[in-house]
């Protein structure tokens, strides 16, 4: 688990972001940049979806 898959799980979850559309523009570009794991950004796209 790295730091920034923390980072978004808890800005996702205490739903500090603009929006989600924007949020799930940043998680996209974490996952090309390999910042976050194939696993990580399912578990985090998910938990966007149903907050």
């Amino acid at each position: 688990m790295n730091l920034t898959y923390k980072a978004c799980k808890l800005q996702i979850e205490k739903k500090s972001y603009i929006d989600k559309e924007d949020m799930q523009q940043k998680l996209d570009i974490f996952l090309i940049g390999n910042r976050v794991t194939q696993d990580e950004y399912a578990e985090l796209t998910n938990l966007l979806t149903v907050a």
